[in-house]
């Protein structure tokens, strides 16, 4: 580049820094000035830039060039580009809505551990269509179980009391079929004291997960008493529910069919899966126990005696219960 061309760029290039007229240069602030974190809007509307004196212009010599130097100028060329226009994302399909699969037990006891429980392993075989509760076992499938286990009192023989029961259910209801051998039916009582003559009992622990090995009751531990007939079997049923206390009462929804028999009698009984607060379905698994009551005296309300499905029962205690499993 010539020395003269290169001077007269030099020259052009400090015009332009001098032409810079920068308000804010050395600007500190002061008692009415506002502090430099302002926002670009407020410093605007602060007053600050009016009231700054504009430095005097400086001027600057005429740059001439020789024919030979304005042609060593370029002005750069600028080319348009046309805009083109973003496509739009395509919108990611939605899945089809799957099947929605029974929630899988993240936790729990193990399946040697409920086979293990002490108070045995039950299953319920599934009802098609509700069975007729008129003491007749000939439409009840599955398993029979024993409840023969003394855990209260004491008999004489297995003829003073005995029992066998089975177990159904259906989406509404959880049934019970039960035979009992006993030598004398006596129930005066009734209400909260319905243990106090012959009588069947359901145990039913409702979240048998979450307090699997709890020793105590809780509020999802039910205790629900059944009298096949107040005065004898013809006499009026009922249904009673101790535990839990707060829900404690008669349980009319409860439909109950008792018969006498050869050397006892027969009991039937449907109860409402809505009074133990259980949603049931294949593989659900409950807390359980199945007992019997007895008194043998008519002019006294006592209970003398109880077996078991559980030999080990005791009422506060669930892990000595047994599990149940819908079939």
């Amino acid at each position: 580049m010539k020395p003269r061309l290169k001077k007269a760029l030099l020259l052009a290039a400090a015009g332009v820094l001098l032409g810079c007229n920068l308000p804010f240069a050395g600007l500190k602030p002061g008692a009415n000035e506002p502090a430099p974190n302002l926002t670009m809007t407020a410093l605007f509307g602060s007053g600050i830039l009016g009231s700054l004196t504009p430095a005097a212009p400086v001027e600057f010599p005429t740059l001439v060039l020789t024919e030979e130097e304005e042609l060593l100028v370029v002005t750069p060329t600028v080319t348009m580009v046309p805009l083109t226009a973003t496509p739009e994302l395509a919108a990611t399909p939605t899945p089809p809505g799957l099947p929605t699969a029974p929630p899988t037990l993240t936790s729990g006891p193990a399946t040697a551990t409920l086979a293990g429980r002490p108070g045995g392993a039950f299953s319920a075989a599934y009802f098609a269509s509700p069975p007729t509760l008129d003491g007749n076992w000939d439409e009840w499938p599955g398993k029979t179980y024993a409840a023969a286990a003394v855990v209260y009192g004491q008999r004489e023989t297995s003829a003073d009391l005995e029992s066998s029961f089975r177990v159904g259910w259906d989406y509404q209801y959880l049934y019970v079929a039960a035979k009992v051998r006993d030598d004398r039916y006596a129930q005066n009582a009734s209400g909260a004291d319905l243990y106090k003559g012959d009588s069947l009992e359901i145990l039913l622990d409702s979240n048998l997960w979450d307090d699997f090995g709890s020793a105590q009751l809780s509020g999802d531990d039910f205790q629900l008493g059944i009298s096949p007939g107040r005065g004898g079997l013809d006499g009026p049923r009922e249904a009673y529910l101790w535990f839990p206390s707060g829900l404690a009462g008669g349980q009319s929804k409860v439909k109950i069919g008792a018969v006498a028999f050869e050397d006892g009698y027969r009991v039937e009984a449907a109860v409402p899966w809505s009074v133990f607060g259980v949603t049931p379905g294949p593989g659900v698994k409950v807390g359980f126990a199945f007992s019997v009551s007895d008194n043998d005296n008519v002019d006294q309300n006592v209970q003398q005696t109880m077996v078991s499905s559980a030999a080990g029962r005791k009422l506060t205690n669930p892990t000595t219960w047994g599990v149940l499993t819908l079939q």
